[in-house]
């Protein structure tokens, strides 16, 4: 019987329009030709296409000879075990823990949704450091004077997410061989890991899901600031993960649960070990894409847009913002208004601009803070959700809470939806924004040429200071700021052909952008110093 599972249990929402049965297995070769829509006909035995259903009738389109049969609306029988929430399933297959060395920084390369036209990709690229909901991917700790790292990889062959683990050494300019966590048994870079580290040095790796088809993990150091060796601390499920500790109080967790919607949740933890039960935050319309982070130990605020009832989920609009001051307990808007959570309706007081009547799509990209406690959220706005011009212009664009409304801005264009780049607001007042702003080789695809500009009128002009990356055969994407980021190690991200499957690659930047650094793609020692590539 061929169906689907309900929306609650789903990733995507569509439908089934073209279903073929071989009786045999098909060679890589032929699989990407039929990703490609085109035919292989050798053991072909059904073939359904949505244009051939007729009421209970689907026959076959030749050369394939094997009638389907409608049954209408089955009544399924739904395992008791899925009507549990998603962090309380049990699952039957779960990744082992490897802890072990592998030979160099191989990123993940992953697409989603395909286009009849030259661009191919809604998105799509070397994506280690996907996506803007999953934050942080390094942290610097100026106790030992190293970042560490993490980031969605993968083996030779390219087909399968492995979850890794590094460090850059400050003192000594070097990174050693990276330790393979886990194997997530899937190529969905959505299941790419985050990292946290507690006060007393221990690294966590939160592993993500897209969905409720795949387990989730938290897995922690078994010695501080090392690397080496990891023992899992909870299987359970979240996905858009987002876990932070908060000096003096624990580990404050937002997330997606893929509940009656994309919902926005939280959970808090005082050690990593024992956490609170995740609480509903926000579910209006299809739900929400959310991106967070604290000011210190004294707040944590949170930023999303929404989906529109019945528009599907490609349709994403208006910008809200939500804080706590202490540690999830209450949450209020910028302007310290009391919120009712979880908030249930688009018109709430946690709105920070409306796109929705204006027919424009608003992508998350970072959030920081001034020096006042003040949100300043980063993110793009586009006329829809496919790549190439029709849906220009895509405006980066900042939301800075003054004491009093928000100032809305944005002069800088880009050519794709899914570009991503970090906002840094520096001691002495600078905004820097370091992000793939200029064409690359694969234009109107994710990604591009990495360039650092900066504004010292708050987001009201930004001038280019640097463009880091030129001439290169790939897009680089997804471009990310590390957790007390150190000058050296200010922003890490991968590249890949944003047309076709390719190697991807590890780079990170200083401060000031003198040189882009290439991690070791192969390894003959224990360590090694990344290459300047720029």
């Amino acid at each position: 019987m061929i169906g689907a599972v309900t929306p609650g249990l789903r990733v995507l929402d569509g439908e089934i329009n073209d279903v073929r049965v071989w009786n045999r297995a098909l060679d890589a070769g032929e699989a990407a030709i039929v990703a490609r829509r085109g035919a292989v006909a050798a053991g072909l035995i059904a073939q359904w296409t949505k244009d051939a259903l007729d009421g209970e009738k689907w026959p076959s389109t030749a050369p394939a000879s094997i009638a389907a049969r409608y049954l209408a609306d089955p009544k399924i029988q739904v395992p008791v075990e899925t009507t549990l929430p998603p962090w309380k399933r049990t699952y039957a297959s779960l990744a082992e823990i490897e802890n072990r060395k592998l030979d160099g920084y191989r990123g993940i390369w992953y697409y989603n949704q395909r286009q009849d036209d030259e661009y191919v990709y809604k998105y799509s690229g070397g994506l280690g450091t996907y996506c803007g909901k999953h934050r942080p991917f390094a942290v610097y700790r100026p106790e030992v004077n190293k970042t560490f790292f993490c980031y969605g990889g993968t083996n030779e062959e390219g087909n399968t997410l492995l979850h890794m683990v590094s460090a850059f050494d400050h003192a000594t300019g070097t990174v050693p061989r990276p330790t393979l966590l886990l194997d997530k048994q899937t190529t969905d870079a959505h299941d790419n890991p985050v990292i946290a580290i507690d006060a007393e040095g221990y690294v966590f790796i939160f592993s993500s899901s897209h969905g409720t088809g795949r387990p989730s993990y938290i897995s922690r150091s078994a010695r501080p600031y090392e690397i080496d060796r990891f023992e899992r601390i909870l299987t359970t499920n979240f996905s858009y993960t987002q876990p932070f500790h908060i000096a003096g109080k624990g580990f404050l967790f937002a997330q997606t649960i893929y509940l009656g919607g994309r919902a926005n949740y939280f959970q808090t933890s005082p050690d990593g070990r024992q956490w609170s039960e995740p609480r509903l935050l926000s579910l209006f319309g299809q739900g929400h894409y959310q991106t967070a982070e604290p000011w210190g130990s004294e707040k944590f605020g949170t930023t999303f847009n929404y989906h529109p009832p019945g528009k599907g989920l490609n349709w994403r609009t208006n910008l809200y913002y939500m804080e706590t001051c202490d540690f999830g307990q209450t949450w209020r808007n910028a302007a310290g208004t009391p919120l009712e959570i979880p908030l249930r309706d688009p018109d709430n007081p946690a709105l920070v601009a409306e796109y929705e009547s204006k027919g424009r799509n608003v992508y998350m990209k970072d959030i920081t803070f001034d020096a006042d406690g003040h949100p300043v959220i980063l993110y793009l706005t586009s006329g829809g959700w496919e790549s190439g011009p029709a849906n220009d212009p895509r405006i980066w664009q900042t939301a800075r809470w003054t004491g009093s409304g928000w100032d809305i801005q944005g002069t800088i264009r880009s050519d794709n939806n899914y570009d991503l780049g970090s906002l840094y607001i520096e001691e002495d007042g600078t905004w820097r924004l370091i992000a793939p702003t200029e064409t690359g080789p694969q234009p109107y695809n994710p990604g591009g040429e990495v360039a650092i500009w900066t504004s010292g009128d708050r987001g009201k002009t930004w001038t280019r200071v640097r463009q880091i990356t030129r001439d290169s055969p790939y897009n680089h994407t997804y471009v990310r700021r590390p957790v007390n980021a150190h000058p050296d190690f200010y922003a890490i991200w991968a590249d890949g052909h944003a047309r076709q499957p390719s190697e991807s690659r590890l780079y990170f930047t200083d401060r000031e952008g003198t040189h882009v650094w290439r991690l070791p793609v192969h390894m003959e020692g224990d360590a090694a110093k990344p290459e300047i590539a720029w």
